[in-house]
């Protein structure tokens, strides 16, 4: 069974969903591959308050890590790129092409952009620490204006200089 909320944040509002009480989804009001709402299940504003305090302390500057049990559906592919974004450290960034030499598969830098684009944790799993190989900010499904200010975030916070 699933369900949702939704919480805000300084980005705008953000839905959480969960299938079974396990997190599935993190998602911003505008965004590419967003599912549409009715797969998100009956609203349970209730149900979603540790996800929602990770966030807020995330966005508040005093969480550096989320600790939610996540249940990610994807190809074998997707979830290999969605783990090892997991692994980019809070305040760093790396390139679509590292991040595909990181998963033994060098040349698919195209599809990991491809894999990232449709990371359905969105925030808690970091897909915004992804950049082009020339430091640029290249496509995000929120908007480039909102990976910017999560990594500004991140950058502030752990006193890093990113983009």
């Amino acid at each position: 069974m699933r369900t949702h909320a939704r919480v805000e944040s300084p980005i705008g509002p953000i839905t959480l969903v969960a299938e079974d009480g396990v997190l599935v989804g993190c998602y911003m009001d505008v965004q590419r591959h967003r599912p549409a709402p009715d797969v998100f299940g009956h609203e349970d504003p209730d149900g979603f308050a540790e996800p929602a305090r990770q966030l807020a302390e995330y966005f508040a500057g005093v969480r550096t890590e989320f600790d939610l049990e996540l249940r990610m559906t994807g190809t074998g592919f997707q979830r290999r790129v969605w783990a090892a974004l997991r692994e980019i450290p809070y305040g760093e960034t790396e390139s679509y092409g590292e991040l595909a030499q990181r998963i033994g598969d060098p040349g698919a830098s195209r599809a990991v952009g491809l894999a990232n684009g449709k990371n359905p944790v969105g925030i808690i799993v970091p897909c915004h620490r992804v950049i082009g190989a020339n430091g640029s900010l290249t496509g995000y499904g929120g908007g480039l204006p909102r990976k910017q200010f999560l990594l500004d975030l991140e950058a502030r916070v752990s006193g890093r200089t990113l983009i």
